[in-house]
């Protein structure tokens, strides 16, 4: 009920807003096409911010008011929804779908768990490394819904064998775990969640004159926040919730009974395996890699082609492949097919390219260099300071509104800041763009913390309790790799 009071307060208030800047005559003289823009960004981060309407509806307004408000024509405000990055995801999505289809993502989860799984403390991380990996690759909230079977099931058994009590709280360890691991792991790959493609995207339509964000690259970045974020929450979930036992158990038999039940791979799972494999390496190996005084040519620049594709022709020839190579060619039945690609979430792709329209109009009509120019002020401030403020702020912000709408919101506004502040654009747009995946406080921030939550074996308070300090941890980590390992990485000078 109290949702439904924010979306039509929302719903009104965004119209409000749009109808003041638009006829209310603005102190400052910013040009008209600066001004409607404003006022269109206004009613899209209002209606985004409630959910007073669908985020993909919200994301077309662009299409019907830019050309309406002559702020950009059709066919300029089209070309945005059409966004190189939007087919990088697409691809994606149909390699993840492929995988769920032919259960490989379950494989590759229970054979992590069944490695590394004996006492209850190894049992989490080792649902935790499963989880995070997965995320890399789909969808965090599909990689959520799977664990979450197999976690419950795991929770019973414990609880059935009298080792689970109020004060040994393993089950909300594990919902947990499997939550935050969700969310860090789609900070990894640049398909790995939407707030990354669309930060790759703004970059590229924004500021094409910088070095291209490519998979690698954002690997670079994402990877050693990984590597260093999951052990930090695995540490973190165990001293509040997991006492140690001193006793070596062997690995449930429910996990066991869940990877007998698989049975030995398909055709399918082998051959969406071995696609997978490969569209990853085509996406590391495209471009050249510089490893100290040696450079690894890209294959992309052997074959000449490193101007014509980028990685969403990659993400495209592995999904192609899907379509293309049978499972059974007496049926006619082949990898992926059109009835399960239908389930990819193609709203999603919607919301991408409203914000990349947005940034559009933004550039267009000039209202970049207004709102830089709001900026200068803080030119005294260092980028240090900037950084940690830009973290915390998106951080929190996410824990009530959607992180991709968060990201379309703010990232435009952040890129003309920037330059309002003779600053490097990435100084401000990766960290905001990390940050939006790192809120665990609420069970609205992100799916996975909701669907965790409705497992019954969190509360609120347990869920506020964990995640209040594994924001401020994800705050820490983020600037840290910022300076040791982004700014380094892109040449980007901080004094």
């Amino acid at each position: 009920m109290r949702q439904d009071r924010i979306r039509k307060i929302g719903f009104i208030a965004g119209i409000v807003l749009f109808l003041v800047i638009i006829f209310i005559p603005a102190e400052d003289k910013i040009e008209t096409t600066a001004r409607l823009t404003g006022a269109c960004a206004l009613l899209m981060a209002t209606w985004w911010i409630t959910e007073a309407v669908s985020l993909s509806v919200t994301a077309l307004l662009p299409l019907v008011l830019f050309p309406v408000l002559k702020i950009m024509s059709t066919r300029d405000v089209v070309s945005a929804y059409a966004d190189s990055n939007i087919f990088l995801f697409l691809g994606g999505f149909f390699i993840a779908i492929a995988m769920q289809r032919h259960n490989l993502h379950k494989r590759i989860a229970l054979g992590i768990v069944a490695f590394l799984g004996s006492s209850q403390r190894r049992l989490i991380l080792g649902f935790m490394i499963a989880t995070a990996f997965l995320s890399m690759w789909i969808s965090n909230t599909a990689t959520a819904m799977m664990m979450l079977p197999i976690g419950i099931a795991l929770t019973e058994h414990f609880i059935e064998k009298g080792r689970s009590n109020p004060e040994n709280m393993f089950g909300a360890a594990l919902m947990l775990g499997i939550a935050y691991s969700a969310s860090i792991g789609g900070i990894g790959t640049l398909i790995g969640t939407p707030p990354n493609i669309i930060f790759a995207g703004m970059v590229k339509k924004l500021f094409p004159e910088l070095p291209e964000i490519d998979f690698i690259h954002w690997m670079a970045i994402g990877i050693p926040i990984i590597l260093l974020f999951i052990p930090i929450v695995w540490l973190i979930l165990i001293k509040l919730w997991v006492p140690a036992t001193g006793k070596k158990q062997p690995t449930p038999l429910i996990i066991r009974e869940e990877l007998r039940s698989l049975g030995k791979m398909t055709t399918g799972e082998t051959t969406t395996l071995i696609i997978f494999v490969l569209t990853a390496l085509g996406w590391i190996f495209r471009r050249d890699i510089v490893l100290g005084g040696f450079t690894l040519p890209g294959w992309a620049g052997l074959l000449g082609l490193s101007d014509q594709i980028d990685d969403s022709t990659v993400a495209l020839i592995g999904a192609f492949l899907l379509f293309i190579i049978p499972t059974d060619i007496r049926k006619a039945q082949f990898v992926l097919n059109w009835e399960w690609a239908q389930k990819i979430p193609w709203g999603i792709l919607i919301l991408f390219g409203g914000g990349f329209a947005l940034a559009a109009g933004f550039q267009a009509s000039g209202l970049d260099k207004w709102i830089g120019s709001r900026f200068s002020g803080l030119s005294g401030f260092s980028p240090f300071l900037l950084v940690i403020f830009i973290c915390l702020f998106l951080t929190f912000l996410t824990e009530i509104t959607s992180n991709t709408a968060s990201v379309s919101m703010i990232l435009p506004i952040l890129a003309t800041m920037s330059a309002g502040l003779g600053i490097n654009p990435m100084i401000l747009m990766i960290p905001a763009t990390l940050s939006a995946s790192c809120a665990f406080m609420m069970p609205v921030a992100t799916p996975p913390n909701a669907i965790v939550f409705g497992s019954g074996y969190l509360t609120m308070r347990e869920m506020v309790k964990t995640g209040i300090i594994l924001n401020f941890t994800g705050i820490f980590l983020i600037t840290l790799i910022m300076y040791l390992v982004a700014f380094p990485m892109l040449g980007i000078l901080i004094y």
